[in-house]
């Protein structure tokens, strides 16, 4: 069970770190246009986005996808000539 998480790109981040990052890379106006919710539009902060992305799963998954596609480095074992 040593590797079962080596391919989870998100494993030992913490959602704050993800909600913070994302921050600092688009600022939250540059968030709020790629995830339309309302806690990255309306007076946002980390603390009530945490709170609501805990709640509601779908906002969380789509922060989560944003952060992957936006930090995730590419596998050493892709490229170009075996694409997945």
């Amino acid at each position: 069970m040593t590797g079962e998480q080596e391919n989870n790109p998100l494993h030992g981040v913490t959602l704050e770190t993800v909600v913070t990052k994302l921050v600092e890379h688009y600022d939250w106006d540059g968030l709020a246009d790629r995830i339309d919710i309302n806690c990255f539009k309306s007076d946002p902060s980390v603390k009530s986005s945490l709170k609501f992305l805990r709640k509601t799963q779908w906002a969380r998954d789509k922060v989560e996808n944003l952060y992957i596609a936006t930090f995730a480095k590419p596998s050493p074992w892709r490229n170009a000539k075996y694409p997945r």
